[in-house]
């Protein structure tokens, strides 16, 4: 592989010192959040029940508009269209789904954790293999998103994307990560996650404004130009790179319509509903209400954010790959970073915008790129699912010992994301596959059994603790089995690695559900949770 072809220094000392601001705002941001003293466990999982509306629907944007949107969607409407931005109405469909099903019952049981509906259901050991799959699946999660914005402070840091500075940035991620989580909790960190927002979708507003600046032609010319792109087909086809709305059939679509309204509105449900990560953002308001309200926010709030990102894509296409709109006798290269498919974005922030302006816009990327929630939401289920009951029974402790429990477990985590970070860099280049769909597709491990359980669970008297391991350990293997290297190695069909991942979401949350629904509820735990639910 090889490294960027720069010339001169790309970051200067009014960049680092525009860092070096960033660095001092999150800490003030951290700080200001722990002035109120953590005497609970609640305190440090769920804010004491006393997050603000608004500022949890920022923090559940923060977390869903994550590396991925700032390197990811530029990427994906540089080489295609606007289909993602459909994407919104899988994301509000779910929300509409998770705030009136799944938030007034996490409320009614004073929740601390989404898998506890389980153990009301079935048992404790339900509720366990919930929490464990969560657990799993949001290491492959954040451990891809730590892998992603190791490239960005890699290329920042060292010009290069190689091995071994990919793992001194996983590093600097991870420390930055559990720094702002360990002494706050979760109240320091959605408020860091307010800075982050601010500064990455202002960062993305000044690359807009910046590229707009470095095109010659006019606005109503480059949307023309890119409705009729040329396509990659001898035969001179155009296609509509702001097409938004795709209506073809096919398994190999990740965002056609009919995937949109099926697989990406179940990967939603599962984020907003059933993950950890983002529904312990939820449980801190005063109340379902505010908590449905704060999920129902964040989707339209997300709206202008990701147009934002898909403009830049846009414009990317035009300054790198449409000569005619620059006044140019032909196309540059888009980046020169061998084999790469998500650098577009990072190299044109490294080789063409100005100091200054460089470190302002590199901190957005890093502040896109924190880790830091997924730490809290997992120690959270580390803790309180596994840890509390166990200690608990032996002898009841202070909630100041799971307060600190809770803070161990968060630098235990933060080292197991590191080496999955370390892991998805083989994935990925084995995979082959671009951001978006690599991201996305890694969260379906978890997703396809928690979904199918949930689903039994719910809207079913069906289930058991047995059929519940069965559905996870079952929706698990689908999705693996679609994998590049596991089709490779068993010889399976080779059509498996083609089909898209809203679709082998759905596939195997129907096959977690039929697994669930093979066990058969005790009659007493069925009536007393029809009757609790009344």
């Amino acid at each position: 592989m090889t490294g960027p072809v720069f010339t001169g220094p790309v970051f200067t000392g009014l960049d680092w010192a525009i860092l070096a601001g960033y660095v001092a705002i999150l800490a003030l941001a951290g700080f200001l959040a722990t002035r109120r003293r953590i005497r609970t466990a609640d305190d440090y999982f769920l804010a004491s029940h006393r997050a603000p509306t608004w500022l949890v629907a920022v923090s559940v944007l923060s977390t869903t508009q994550s590396a991925a949107t700032f390197l990811g969607v530029p990427d994906n409407s540089f080489r295609g269209n606007y289909t993602y931005l459909a994407g919104v109405i899988g994301a509000m469909l779910a929300a509409l789904i998770v705030s009136r099903v799944l938030i007034p019952r996490f409320y009614a049981m004073g929740a601390s954790t989404v898998y506890e509906l389980l153990e009301q259901r079935y048992d404790v050991v339900a509720r366990r293999a919930a929490g464990a799959m969560y657990l799993v699946g949001r290491v492959f999660a954040s451990g891809a998103r730590l892998y992603l914005a190791a490239i960005a402070v890699s290329m920042v840091l060292f010009l290069d994307i190689e091995p071994g500075h990919l793992v001194i940035a996983s590093l600097v991620l991870l420390v930055f990560g559990i720094a702002f989580t360990f002494m706050g909790g979760l109240n320091a960190v959605i408020w860091s996650d307010l800075v982050q927002v601010i500064l990455y979708v202002g960062a993305a507003i000044v690359v807009l404004v910046f590229l707009l600046g470095k095109i010659p032609a006019s606005i109503p010319e480059i949307i023309g130009a890119l409705q009729l792109s040329p396509a990659a087909t001898p035969n001179g086809e155009t296609v509509d790179k702001l097409q938004v709305l795709d209506f073809s059939p096919g398994f190999e679509k990740t965002f056609s319509l009919l995937a949109i309204v099926t697989g990406i509105t179940l990967l939603n449900v599962g984020n907003s509903g059933l993950d950890q990560d983002t529904t312990q953002r939820l449980l801190a308001c005063d109340n379902a209400r505010d908590g449905s309200r704060a999920l129902l926010v964040s989707v339209w709030a997300s709206i202008p954010v990701i147009v934002i990102f898909l403009m830049i894509g846009s414009l990317l296409h035009v300054f790198y790959e449409r000569p005619e709109l620059m006044a140019r006798d032909d196309a540059q290269v888009a980046t020169s970073f061998a084999g790469e498919k998500i650098t577009v974005f990072m190299h044109f922030i490294l080789s063409e915008i100005p100091p200054g302006l460089r470190g302002l816009v590199t901190v957005g990327v890093i502040a896109a790129a924190a880790i830091n929630s997924g730490l809290i939401s997992m120690s959270a289920v580390l803790v309180n699912d596994f840890y509390r009951p166990l200690r608990d029974r032996r002898a009841k402790r202070a909630e100041s010992h799971y307060v600190l429990a809770g803070r161990v477990a968060t630098v235990l985590i933060g080292f197991v994301l590191f080496a999955m970070s370390i892991l998805c860099y083989y994935w990925q280049r084995y995979s082959n596959l671009p951001l978006l769909d690599f991201v996305l597709g890694v969260m379906a491990f978890a997703y396809s059994g928690l979904l199918g359980v949930y689903a039994t669970a719910v809207f079913t008297k069906r289930g058991s603790s047995a059929s519940v391991i069965a559905a996870l350990i079952g929706g698990f293997l689908v999705i693996l089995c679609f994998q590049g290297i596991v089709v490779d190695q068993l010889g399976l069909p080779d059509m498996l690695k083609r089909i898209a991942f809203p679709w082998q979401l759905c596939i195997g949350t129907g096959i977690a559900m039929a697994i669930c629904m093979l066990g058969k509820t005790k009659p007493a735990r069925s009536e007393s949770l029809g009757h609790a639910h009344d």
